[in-house]
């Protein structure tokens, strides 16, 4: 596979898949204020984008130089592995030149999809990341966060969680600037946290008490059935919290700072700026 990626230009299209969710809208964001031309990648966009609707997809690929690729909800899903081998065949048939691919830390399901895109006739950059500062603020735990306590089955597992904006930075780089094609990006934040932590950084920025409780697994994936979440959110969140938040992550990478010559943005600065927002604030 070649390894060298020329600078993008204007001309050049970006398919932006998952551009309206957390990585997604931040890459499409910061493309448009570079001046490229990108394709929202969604079910919400025309030409629609929908993992379960193959039909769809050739139009989104027509005219498309580079793709970013974020599958929903996560690769470690059953039947990942089949999306991404197929629609990696559908992108070498239209030409494309790059792919970026979303991975994650730790899932062996989500390494056998880097291997399909690493293996493919297009050159690549694998951004494999460890879980999001923004889970919670936009994602699964922003309930617990306005609740004033994080109820999880963590104990006091470490993980490094990193930023959504510097995921977002380190794919808009890959896929405008050269030198990226071939690189395996492991992202993680600046430090090792427990979610006692988390609740502590959360605290001091909000200016409230958050507490963080471990709870027995069973009663967490009960209460998860309980709130009417999918059985695929439902099953993601048993299977993170069986298997991958186990300890097997507890390392701290350089992926952003060999993709951005920077460090990575640190939890209490994240939980800092939302504090400012209405994110965090209780409704009356």
């Amino acid at each position: 596979m070649n390894t060298h990626t020329e600078q993008k230009t204007d001309a050049d299209l970006i398919l932006v898949l998952g551009a309206t969710g957390k990585t997604g809208h931040r890459i499409v964001e910061r493309l448009h204020e570079l001046g490229m031309p990108v394709r929202l990648g969604s079910r919400s966009a025309s030409p629609a984008f929908d993992w379960h609707n193959e039909i769809g997809w050739d139009a989104c690929l027509d005219g498309v130089t580079a793709a970013y690729i974020n599958f929903a909800p996560d690769l470690a899903i059953p039947g990942a592995t089949d999306s991404i081998e197929n629609f990696v065949q559908r992108a070498e048939k239209h030409g494309l030149k790059q792919l970026v691919l979303l991975s994650g830390r730790g899932e062996e399901e989500a390494q056998a999809c880097e291997k399909i895109v690493q293996s493919s006739k297009i050159d690549s950059t694998i951004i494999r990341a460890s879980w999001f500062n923004q889970n919670f603020s936009e994602g699964a735990f922003v309930e617990m966060v306005l609740s004033g306590e994080i109820t999880l089955p963590a104990g006091d597992v470490l993980e490094p969680f990193v930023d959504v904006d510097d995921i977002a930075e380190v794919a808009v780089a890959a896929l405008t600037q050269p030198g990226h094609a071939g690189e395996l990006y492991e992202v993680t934040g600046p430090r090792l946290m427990t979610f006692a932590d988390i609740a502590n950084d959360l605290s001091q920025a909000i200016g409230t008490d958050i507490k963080y409780t471990s709870i027995p697994h069973e009663a967490f994936i009960s209460s998860i059935s309980e709130s009417g979440a999918p059985k695929e959110v439902a099953w993601l969140l048993d299977y993170l919290f069986t298997t991958v938040l186990d300890g097997r992550n507890a390392y701290l990478t350089d992926g952003v700072q060999r993709a951005l010559g920077r460090e990575p943005r640190d939890f209490a600065e994240y939980a800092k700026d939302v504090a400012n927002t209405n994110v965090w604030r209780k409704s009356a």
